[in-house]
């Protein structure tokens, strides 16, 4: 008999993770999961500093269980929390794992990964940040995409995530050096190619439209693209596949400051597994 997959919600007891508990208690539920939560607090931190209004472990309890959940699947961890949850991830091997608004360090991000940066790295399933309340089913999803084969399953992971939403996915096409009529048309025609390679992989979602090629950077053409379609969830990958041990810099700025909720995909070879079958059954 298969098990049912696991949706792990992770929060730190602040306003920053109030959405997670709901969209993870959502997405189970459409999925048939089961929700799982964990809370991590690093050996001697003060409550008071970081105003953590419900981490008792009673507390979480109630809140796990208000959202559909059962208590025996709240973990409460003490330790580095990249460390312990990416852990806890190899152990559950969840579906998807939904965090929290990232805690703003000004100095300190400039100079070190921050702790969501580290966790998404760490753990081997894609990562919803969730900021969107009340959770709502999504209605509109942007995904940008760069034609890597990651790409794939992150558009078939959205589609799962949002099954009733209007979908959009984009490709920024920077401007060429030189910048000359030559060689835009020439690198149009590559960015097209890749397109229609990307468009032939038997993984996309059946209804999936061909994605826009906009010329442009990438933070440009989102923002217009998001602010024209009131976009409530936005796909990204986690690297374009030049070194998976490092976040790409678009990914790293828009999880610091998300304009929406976010879904970051990610090389996973165990995603067709864990993640439920489409119930129309055409992918």
């Amino acid at each position: 008999m298969t098990r049912a997959p696991v949706i792990l919600a992770a929060t730190d007891g602040t306003e920053r993770s109030q959405a997670v508990l709901g969209r993870a208690a959502l997405i189970a539920r459409d999925w048939g999961a089961r929700l799982a939560l964990v809370h991590v607090r690093k050996a001697g931190a003060a409550r008071f500093r970081l105003r953590l209004a419900r981490t008792s472990r009673h507390e979480l309890a109630q809140e796990l269980a208000a959202h559909g959940g059962d208590a025996a699947a709240l973990h409460m961890l003490e330790g580095a929390p990249a460390e312990r949850i990416a852990a806890l991830v190899a152990r559950l091997q969840p579906a998807l794992l939904v965090m929290g608004l990232h805690r703003e360090r000004r100095v300190l991000d400039v100079l070190r990964m921050t702790t969501m940066e580290r966790i998404t790295l760490a753990v081997t399933c894609p990562v919803l940040i969730a900021k969107t309340m009340p959770p709502r089913p999504y209605a509109r999803v942007l995904a940008a995409l760069s034609f890597d084969p990651v790409c794939t399953g992150g558009v078939a992971l959205a589609a799962r995530v949002a099954p009733d939403a209007r979908f959009h996915a984009i490709h920024a096409l920077p401007m060429p050096l030189p910048d000359t009529p030559a060689r835009r048309d020439q690198t149009r025609r590559a960015a097209e190619q890749l397109r229609d390679r990307f468009m032939s992989d038997p993984g996309l979602p059946p209804k999936m439209t061909p994605p826009e090629i906009v010329r442009g950077g990438v933070h440009e053409v989102l923002r217009y693209r998001m602010a024209e379609g009131q976009t409530d969830l936005l796909v990204i990958a986690s690297q374009s596949g030049r070194d998976p041990s490092r976040l790409g810099n678009y990914a790293r700025d828009l999880m610091r400051a998300p304009p929406t909720d976010i879904l970051v995909t990610k090389p996973y070879a165990g995603l067709e597994h864990a993640v439920p079958p489409d119930p129309s059954g055409t992918t």
